[in-house]
């Protein structure tokens, strides 16, 4: 179920960083970003890891060079990716499509893909050296909007390393991107996708009304739930796969045993994250799920090509007390009902939000934020080489977050690989109780009764 990290140790050298262009003359124009891009919980940058087998048909092919002159290719069609992030009015971002480039390293291993066994998810040994932060390119504003690491393997193999900055794209738009550069490495002339911007689709009504409640972006004074500390952390993945899920769903009341993976891996997590934390009963704990618009409204609300972030974040809350002591279906419920809240004017009412109270940070206290990357398909990306082996998120980015990479251990069994981060001993609690609901238990009797002793208190 869970990965150890890996006590694997190798050297990468890597040669000087180097900015990428556009392959042709592209516009120089300013392209301001939609008002759900433009929030502050996005201003970040994302990290992205990729392990590529060696493939007897590329015999003679260099991964880098494939890629470096694939991404030229691809960028005469995204150019904006290649331009930089300027602030206006209201803090409002756009894009001045400059065609700078985005930054790319050339880089070598002195080991197989073999040798890392079972470390093909978070954390990743030797992370730092596979996608190397250049000094000075990690703004938000002013810098690169993605950095490309592409390291080769002894074996023949080769991993691909990208940094976004999350402003620009969510995982469905950055997906649709590695498509297109794997359709030009392997000899396209155009995407088969257009790459659409049109990111007036969501900005805010003129005049901005916000109509829904939004209480993933409430400003709570004094919510007495763990705000999780920067040191002594650790960073674990948890894998889950058909007998993981069958042995989560038998935890399930008759009246929810329709729901989704998503929905009861989710309410599982939330419930063991809880736990490990332990906060005050009293505490309000929010489970924000990342709600994908493509695909959801007909007609359809973003066109096809949209690369954009295109997302909602739909939220429900509850003490920490009722998540403990309540049967696994109140967990479950809620989560269902935050999934279903996504509509148009949910969306609408964010942008408007954005604009009216200067493009705010969702709420932190107590927050678990859940993203499901499975039908995003970064895996899918193939420049050649086939679909990558892992191929998601590099880890729990934030602290707060997880997200669902789909994965196939060893043993051929398709899942879910899950990364979090969280302080060293709530990790080892969180495995317990984890570990524990995948054996037919629901909180382990020390648990009970620290919350009894700080309910009384």
């Amino acid at each position: 179920m869970a990965s150890s990290p890996t006590s694997l140790v190798f050297k990468v050298h890597r040669r000087e960083p180097e900015l990428i262009k556009p392959a042709k003359p592209t516009p120089h124009e300013l392209k301001p970003l939609s008002d759900i891009d433009d929030q502050e919980g996005l201003r970040f940058q994302i990290p992205i890891l990729q392990f590529y087998r060696h493939s007897p048909s590329m015999q003679g092919k260099d991964p880098v060079e494939v890629i470096r002159e694939a991404v030229a290719e691809t960028l005469v069609f995204y150019y904006p990716f290649a331009g930089r992030l300027r602030e206006g009015h209201n803090r409002k971002l756009m894009v001045e499509c400059t065609g700078e480039g985005i930054l790319f390293i050339e880089a070598d291993a002195d080991v197989t893909l073999e040798q890392f066994g079972d470390a093909l998810q978070p954390p990743f040994p030797c992370f730092e050296e596979l996608l190397f932060d250049v000094p000075g390119s990690a703004g938000v504003l002013n810098c690169p909007l993605l950095l490309i690491q592409v390291t080769r393997l002894k074996c023949g193999g080769f991993l691909f390393g990208l940094r976004l900055n999350h402003t620009m794209s969510d995982g469905s738009g950055l997906a649709q991107f590695l498509t297109a550069v794997g359709e030009m490495a392997r000899g396209a002339t155009a995407p088969s996708v257009p790459a659409v911007w049109e990111r007036y689709v969501l900005n805010a009504r003129n005049p901005p009304r916000v109509t829904c409640t939004h209480r993933e972006y409430e400003e709570v004074a004094d919510n007495k739930a763990t705000i999780i500390p920067p040191d002594d952390m650790a960073h674990r993945s948890f894998f889950f796969g058909p007998s993981e899920i069958s042995a989560l769903r038998k935890l399930i009341p008759p009246h929810l045993s329709h729901c989704s993976t998503f929905e009861i891996l989710t309410a599982c997590l939330w419930i063991c994250r809880t736990i490990a934390l332990q906060p005050d009963p009293t505490a309000e704990m929010r489970i924000i799920c990342l709600v994908n618009a493509r695909g959801k409204f007909n007609p359809p609300l973003l066109p096809r090509g949209y690369y954009g972030n295109g997302f909602g974040l739909l939220v429900e809350v509850a003490t920490a007390g009722e998540l403990f002591k309540k049967p696994i279906g109140y967990a479950l419920e809620l989560v269902r009902k935050a999934k279903a809240s996504m509509t148009e004017e949910y969306l609408q009412s964010t942008a408007s939000l954005m604009v009216l109270r200067g493009r705010p940070l969702f709420t932190v206290p107590g927050t678990y934020i859940v993203s499901d990357l499975g039908r995003a398909g970064l895996e899918k990306a193939d420049f050649g080489w086939g679909d990558a082996i892992y191929g998601g998120v590099a880890k729990a980015v934030p602290e707060l977050a997880s997200f669902y990479v789909p994965f196939t251990n060893k043993k051929g069994e398709d899942g879910i690989v899950v990364p979090l981060c969280l302080p060293a001993p709530a990790m080892e609690r969180f495995f317990k109780e984890l570990e524990g609901m995948l054996k037919g238990q629901l909180g382990s009797d020390e648990e009970k009764s620290k919350f009894k002793l700080s309910s009384s208190l």
